[in-house]
């Protein structure tokens, strides 16, 4: 182990979301505003108080996995495994000339196989009892079961686990990522989430909650965060990866270099299960710590990519928090939830969005937060209105808060030697 901290850095990205099937794209609706909300199509929803959410359309696991392999993944694993294929293949890894015993997987999802217990469920009760369930049944579910995929197809053999942490899952599968780096105990980690919830037990569980918005007449305008009419989150699915490597290891097989990961934030609200802190004091902490950890001064934050959900309470607790830390300086920097344009990924939301921000210091530019109509006096921040602002962005923060009082934040810096 090495006392001194050593410094990690993003050198390969994977993202299959609802704007888009590869990093390119993903980019391009990003920066074009573009919603990715629409009718369900993976089931019928005409019962259902909400009707539409962001799914990734077109996608095609028989382009990452064959079909004998993906028949036996839930769809959250393949999502993962796709990512990170892309990933890999971004980062530029010649997986036959590097010490695979020094490198891990952590990735997370909130959920699991949803979709694997929806349909053995039927099974179970429809189609002729216990005796039909699948063998495969519990290995598609588990949450773990993408890490351990993502280890044996590409024969890593360092640290190799999952996160949990709701809404936090992917950020702090990028924290513990960074922590195993530094620590010494890895020198590159592929780190990330994913996540395939949009079913009838998780719509219709999200609706019992009234977590949801129902603004079914017009689907690409409901995920509106920080507007005043924002009446719940839109369910996204997907997932990301990032390929996190200590500087020294990326250096020596003069890799491309995106961002430095230079600090990042935990702590809980020991609150309630779904209602954040008052005053966002939770938030504040974990904030706080990505900024001291990082060595950065707060007005050298240029851009946050917040957790953003489009619900009452969330962004007015989260815009409280970011003046809390920010001060003066709150006013200054800009702020955008992709969530209105991806929706709400859960436990792929902090991966996903941990991609925008390194994407935001890559371009030099802020994506927007579109559907933001009507200013809520509550949410009186610059929140990147409806259009992607070309900026100077030397450091940016991404936000990721959980059910549970879970939160945790990243900050990533663009690299200098």
């Amino acid at each position: 182990m090495q006392n001194k901290r050593r410094r990690v850095v993003v050198t390969g990205m994977g993202a299959m979301t609802p704007i888009g099937n590869d990093l390119q794209s993903y980019w391009d609706g990003l920066s074009n505003g573009r919603s990715g909300a629409a009718p369900i199509t993976r089931f019928d929803a005409t019962d259902y108080d909400t009707k539409f959410a962001c799914e990734v359309k077109n996608f095609n696991v028989l382009d990452f996995i064959d079909r004998k392999l993906s028949n036996r993944m839930d769809l959250f694993t393949q999502f993962g495994v796709a990512a990170t294929d892309m990933a890999v293949k971004d980062a530029g890894w010649n997986l036959e000339s590097l010490d695979r015993t020094r490198i891990g997987v952590v990735y997370g999802s909130g959920i699991g196989g949803m979709w694997t217990y929806q349909k053995q469920q039927e099974t179970l009760y429809e189609t002729g009892g216990p005796h039909r369930i699948s063998p495969f049944f519990v290995p598609m579910l588990i949450s773990d079961i993408c890490a351990g995929y993502i280890s044996m197809r590409f024969g890593l053999k360092g640290p190799n686990y999952a996160t949990t942490s709701a809404c936090a899952t992917s950020n702090n599968a990028i924290i513990d990522a960074v922590m195993l780096i530094e620590r010494g105990t890895a020198d590159a980690i592929v780190a990330g989430g994913a996540e395939a919830v949009i079913c009838p037990m998780g719509v219709g569980g999200f609706n019992a909650m009234k977590a949801l918005s129902t603004r079914n007449d017009d689907p690409t305008k409901a995920s509106r965060p920080f507007d005043i009419k924002r009446d719940g989150f839109v369910m996204g699915e997907g997932g990301a990866t990032l390929i996190l490597e200590e500087l020294e290891h990326a250096m020596n097989r003069g890799a491309r270099i995106y961002a430095e990961l230079s600090g990042f934030g935990l702590s809980a609200d020991a609150y309630h299960i779904t209602q954040p802190a008052p005053g966002g004091e939770g938030a504040v902490r974990s904030m706080k710590m990505a900024v001291e950890s990082s060595g950065l001064r707060p007005e050298q934050v240029d851009y946050v990519n917040v957790h953003g959900t489009s619900t009452p309470l969330g962004d007015i607790s989260e815009s409280n928090a970011i003046k809390d830390v920010f001060g003066d300086h709150a006013r200054k920097v800009a702020i955008s939830s992709t969530k209105s344009m991806t929706g709400h990924l859960l436990g792929a939301a902090g991966a996903i969005e941990a991609i925008a921000s390194v994407l935001a210091l890559h371009h030099q530019t802020a994506p927007p937060t579109i559907n933001y109509e009507f200013p809520d006096p509550a949410c009186d921040l610059d929140y990147v209105p409806n259009v992607a602002r070309p900026m100077h962005i030397g450091a940016a923060m991404s936000n990721g808060f959980g059910f549970g009082g879970h939160n945790a934040t990243l900050l990533f810096t663009r690299y200098q030697e």
